[in-house]
């Protein structure tokens, strides 16, 4: 494996593969699997579970790992491109990634979206270009429009769950918080549960749609796998029969990039925060899903977040075996 970007650039059968790989390494530990290795990690945005359990993931498969953020340079890192160097930092990116993956095996990056321009960031310009200084294996900890990671841990979650994947129903749904968000979560959670084969429904207020490129190709994913994505702005209608609410909040589409419109729009649904009466159409059983972090009171009561319809701990934890897989393939092999 020299990179891990994209759920949809494997098969379902491969996710399966890697899966099991991260149920056999958290059921039979091999603490020299990795002896001698080094994964590089690089943030240009702050993280507590990517940072965490990727370096907890190298530490229990026998390797090494090391971190380096803007924060942590004493020189400053600029990552503009066509930049004249006259100001505080003295060290460019397009000089900093070779160097630093050329210190490991493997590289992690976490570059979040700019949110100036929407066909940029679902392109992923940015993370491309950064991953194409490398020259070495590359794992996406979270781009513009990715977060591979997440969704990986996410689909065993729900396999540990024993939530049926043909005619299972996962809710995919904004949520509110008073600032605007990054599409890589949604984006990546939407096209997972596709490849999974469930009827997926986004569930999203006016102005909060999510890009035609990703719709379209989460629902060539659910084709290919005997699901179906569709959209709604009715809470009771999208909740009736499910079996996964897998609340997140992001920008607004309508008005990417521009902060007064986006906050005018979002500041009229503060209602949209997942409470118990959310649930009265699903199945008794629904669950809730949410990557964290997550703002209590805002995205979602604490009744929900403190009961057991919550499994957002165990999906936190699963970040740690999912990439511990990943780690492996690309590494071992």
């Amino acid at each position: 494996m020299e990179r891990f970007n994209d759920l949809a650039d494997f098969s379902a059968a491969e996710i399966q593969e890697l899966i099991a790989l991260a149920n056999r390494l958290d059921h039979t530990p091999e603490p020299q699997a990795l002896e001698g290795k080094v994964l590089s990690l690089l943030f240009l945005n702050p993280s507590l579970r990517t940072l965490a359990s990727f370096q907890s993931a190298m530490v229990r498969l026998g390797g090494g790992s090391f971190v380096i953020s803007p924060d942590m340079s004493i020189h400053g890192l600029e990552t503009r491109p066509g930049i004249v160097m006259d100001g505080e930092a003295a060290e460019h990116i397009r000089e900093a990634v070779p160097v630093i993956a050329s210190y490991g095996d493997a590289i992690g990056i976490r570059a979040f979206a700019q949110r100036r321009d929407i066909d940029t960031d679902v392109a992923d310009r940015e993370f491309d270009e950064l991953a194409g200084l490398a020259g070495c294996p590359v794992i996406n900890m979270e781009s513009a429009i990715q977060h591979p990671c997440q969704s990986l841990a996410d689909w065993k979650t729900l396999d540990d769950l024993n939530i049926p994947s043909n005619k299972g129903k996962f809710v995919l749904s904004w949520a509110y918080h008073p600032k605007a968000l990054p599409l890589a979560v949604p984006s990546s959670t939407l096209k997972m549960a596709a490849m999974r084969g469930m009827d997926v429904t986004v569930l999203r207020p006016e102005g909060f749609e999510l890009p035609d490129a990703v719709m379209q190709k989460a629902q060539s994913l659910a084709e290919q796998s005997g699901g179906s994505v569709t959209e709604s702005n009715d809470r009771r209608e999208a909740m009736n029969g499910a079996h996964i609410i897998y609340a997140k909040s992001w920008s607004s589409t309508r008005h990417y990039g521009d902060a007064v419109a986006d906050k005018a729009l979002r500041e009229e649904l503060v209602d949209w925060c997942v409470d118990e009466p959310w649930f009265e159409p699903a199945r008794d059983d629904c669950r809730f899903m949410h990557c964290l972090p997550v703002r209590r009171g805002v995205v979602v009561t604490d009744r929900i977040l403190d009961g057991p319809r919550s499994v957002v701990i165990q999906e936190a934890r699963n970040r740690l075996y999912a990439q511990m897989a990943v780690l492996y393939r690309m590494l071992k092999g």
